[in-house]
C-alpha cells in the first residue's frame, strides 16, 4: 500500500498541529456565537451540531472534534460522489437521510476535501432548507478555486492544495489508503489497477 504513493504531501504531524488550532479556531466562534445569544459561559446546551460527510470525513472529524471542549452531537450523512476507482467527481448524491433536527442550531458541516464543490455545495443547500442558526464549513483540504463546479466557501481550511488526487487520513481510492495517516500523491501506476 505504502509502495503506491509517490510522494507525502502533508505528514501526520503537519496535520496533528493544524486540525488542533482549527478545533481552537471552531471553539472559540462557536463560543461567540452562543455569548451572543445569551449562552455565556455553558458548554453549548446541546446546539452544536456537527455534520461529517462520510466516509471520507470520518478520520478528520473524530481527530478535530476531540480538540472542542464544547457540548457538540454528530449527525453524519453519507454522499455519493467518486464512486468505485473514479478519480474524477461524478456529480453529488445523497446516499442516505439527512439529518432533519438542525432548525436553530449551530451547524459545523465537516468534509475532507473541497474540490468540484458539489458535495458540499449540497448538503449546504438541504440543511439551509431547516433555518439553522449558523452554518460554518470545515474541510481538511482545498484545492485551487479553478477545479470548482459549484462556488462553495469553506469557513474553516486546513490544508490549500495543488490540483493532485490525493489519499490518506480518510481520503481514498477504490475504498483503499484511509488508513494512512499522512495525505499523499498516489503513482499514477496505481490508478486504475
Amino acid at each position: 500500500m505504502v509502495a503506491d504513493v509517490e510522494s507525502i504531501l502533508i505528514d501526520r504531524a503537519q496535520i496533528a498541529l493544524r486540525v488542533h488550532d482549527l478545533g481552537r479556531e471552531l471553539a472559540r466562534d462557536l463560543q461567540d456565537e452562543l455569548q451572543r445569544e445569551g449562552h455565556a459561559g455553558d458548554d453549548g446546551s446541546g446546539r452544536i451540531v456537527f455534520v461529517p460527510i462520510l466516509t471520507g470525513a470520518l478520520v478528520f472529524t473524530a481527530d478535530l472534534i476531540r480538540e472542542l471542549t464544547l457540548k457538540l452531537s454528530l449527525r453524519v450523512v453519507a454522499v455519493s460522489s467518486y464512486p468505485g476507482t473514479s478519480i474524477e467527481s461524478k456529480g453529488a448524491k445523497l446516499a442516505g437521510e439527512l439529518p432533519k433536527d438542525l432548525s436553530g442550531k449551530h451547524v459545523v458541516i465537516v468534509d475532507d476535501i473541497l474540490d468540484s464543490g458539489q458535495t458540499l455545495g449540497l448538503i449546504d443547500e438541504l440543511i439551509r432548507t431547516q433555518k439553522p442558526a449558523s452554518i460554518r464549513i470545515c474541510v481538511l483540504l482545498k484545492k485551487p478555486p479553478e477545479v470548482r463546479r459549484r462556488e462553495v466557501k469553506a469557513h474553516y481550511v486546513g490544508f490549500d492544495i495543488p490540483n493532485e488526487f490525493v489519499v490518506g487520513y480518510g481520503l481514498d481510492y477504490d475504498g483503499y489508503y484511509r488508513n494512512l495517516p499522512y495525505v499523499g500523491v498516489l503513482k499514477k501506476e496505481a490508478i486504475g489497477r
